[in-house]
């Protein structure tokens, strides 16, 4: 337990070198630009009229869908996971595109309860 502060502090900076944290916040400012074009692009789609609702639909998750994997994959450090994070992260995009489905679904078929 006699360690001297120095050599800790030492060991912690030439972990990683300058050139690999430049990399890494490069990285990071990319990201965080495709993010900010990302929302940029929601709100512009947001007030096309692409002729359904469900088109409409459509684009926002396809945007939001793009953004969510630049979130996991980047800032999550999802990308360089094992298979057993994409294993989870698969059946977990499977029953969440099932739910939209479902809604569209019955969006287009009218509601089951009727409200008096």
């Amino acid at each position: 337990m006699n360690e001297d502060p120095s050599s800790i502090s030492t060991l912690h900076v030439t972990e990683h070198t300058i050139e690999e944290m430049r990399h890494h916040i490069r990285r990071y400012l990319i990201v965080g630009v495709a993010l900010a074009v990302g929302t940029a692009l929601t709100v512009w789609a947001s007030l096309i009229n692409f002729g359904s609702i469900e088109i409409n639909i459509v684009v926002a998750l396809l945007i939001a869908t793009a953004k969510g994997f630049l979130v996991a994959g980047f800032f999550m450090h999802l990308i360089s996971e094992k298979k057993m994070i994409y294993a989870v992260l698969a059946c977990t995009a499977f029953f969440v595109v099932g739910l939209f489905f479902l809604t569209l679904w019955s969006m287009a078929h009218g509601s089951i309860i009727q409200v008096r």
